[in-house]
Order: C-alpha cells, then sequence, then structure tokens
C-alpha cells in the first residue's frame, strides 16, 4: 500500500464520486460526462467536475469520442471516461499476497501439477458455494469482485479478480478460475457446465449460461 493508493481511495468516500465511478466501471467502455451524471443523479457540470478528481487520481482515465457528425458543424469531441487499467489496494499493515501467489503459481508449473491445483480450486468454489446456499450466482460472484452482467443470454463478469496473475500465468489461472466457478455453481446446487471459458479482452475468462441446461 502507497500514500497514493491510500488517498485515492478515499475520494470514493464522497456518494457522488463513487456513484459516478460505479457508473463508469459498470459501462464497461467509454462514458461520456453527460451519461455519467444521468447515472449518478447529479448535473452534467457536477459530474465533470468530480470526474476529472477521479482521473487525477488514476481511479479513471480520460480520452476524446469523435462526434457522430462529420465536417462543419459537428462540434467538438467529447471526453469520454473509462476505468483505469491499473491497481489500487489498501492494507494495513501491508501485506503482499500477490508475490506468494505468484510464487506458488510457479510451483503449480515446475511440478506440473495443474489437475491438482484445478481440483484444489473446485473444492474451494464447492466450500464458498455452500456457505451461500440459495443464493444467486451472481450476487455471489458479485461480492467476489467478478462483476457479473448480463449480455446475449450469458452471464459475463468484466472482472477479473486474479488479473495480475492471469497476465503471468494465463493458461494455469484461468483453468483454476474456471474450476472455482464450476465448483462455486456445484456449492449452490446448481449445474457446474454453466461455466466456461469464453475469454474476451479486459474481462474475466469465465462466462457461464444465464440458467441450468442453457
Amino acid at each position: 500500500m502507497s500514500i497514493d493508493d491510500l488517498d485515492a481511495l478515499a475520494l470514493l468516500n464522497d456518494p457522488v464520486r463513487r456513484s459516478l465511478y460505479e457508473a463508469v466501471a459498470a459501462a464497461g467502455g467509454d462514458v461520456g460526462r453527460g451519461e455519467a451524471a444521468e447515472a449518478a443523479g447529479v448535473s452534467r457540470t457536477l459530474a465533470g467536475h468530480h470526474l476529472d478528481k477521479l482521473v487525477e487520481a488514476g481511479l479513471l482515465e480520460s480520452g476524446f469520442r469523435a462526434p457522430a457528425k462529420k465536417g462543419p458543424g459537428s462540434g467538438r469531441p467529447a471526453k469520454v471516461y473509462r476505468r483505469a487499467k491499473g491497481e489500487r489496494s489498501v492494507s494495513l499493515p501491508p501485506r503482499d499476497y500477490v508475490t506468494l501467489a505468484s510464487v506458488l503459481a510457479d510451483v503449480v508449473e515446475l511440478l506440473g501439477a495443474d489437475e491438482q491445483a484445478e481440483k484444489a480450486a473446485r473444492g474451494a468454489g464447492e466450500r464458498i458455494g455452500a456457505r451461500h446456499a440459495g443464493e444467486p450466482v451472481e450476487r455471489v460472484l458479485g461480492e467476489r469482485g467478478y462483476e457479473p452482467y448480463e449480455e446475449d443470454g450469458l452471464v459475463r463478469l468484466r472482472n477479473c479478480p486474479f488479473h495480475v496473475l492471469a497476465s503471468e500465468q494465463p493458461l494455469l489461472v484461468c483453468s483454476m478460475n474456471l474450476a472455482l466457478c464450476q465448483g462455486l455453481l456445484r456449492g449452490l446446487g446448481e449445474d457446474p457446465a454453466r461455466a466456461r471459458l469464453d475469454a474476451r479482452p479486459g474481462e474475466c475468462c469465465v462466462a457461464l449460461s444465464k440458467t441450468n441446461g442453457d
């Protein structure tokens, strides 16, 4: 944890800034000031002020969207916002679980223990699911940082909670992530086959069919 991380996350204590950040994050792409303002229920001017503060803190990134109409009278490009690619974390006292997880992932690869790792992940998922029996899988995944949303009959996961490790060891981490999600479904009393690998840039590698049997 750095002071910059703490200062950045402290900005989200303001309810307006938090609402705007959540609106941009939930969109999964570029969001204009007007769109963010409407989602947060504030004026466009106020939204622009707070959105720029979030950009300064590194929580959002900004850019410009070219007007749909070309040529004279088309107007200026509109400023848009998207969630920043970097991560922020706060732990008091500071902890470094990511480094240890990376070392353990390397050990799995060195030992050729991929199947055992998937089995362990599946078991962990089942235990998590059993603790949340009767709850919708979307809620359980949301509480664990996956940011589920519906699209074309699928439950997609906008965020990968294991992004840093997945960048280093994509095959291992994605296979373990799939096993974890399948185990979670089984623990919830649902069909594990709902979860499958369906990677898309910038999102989690796992997607779920909307209902059992789909």
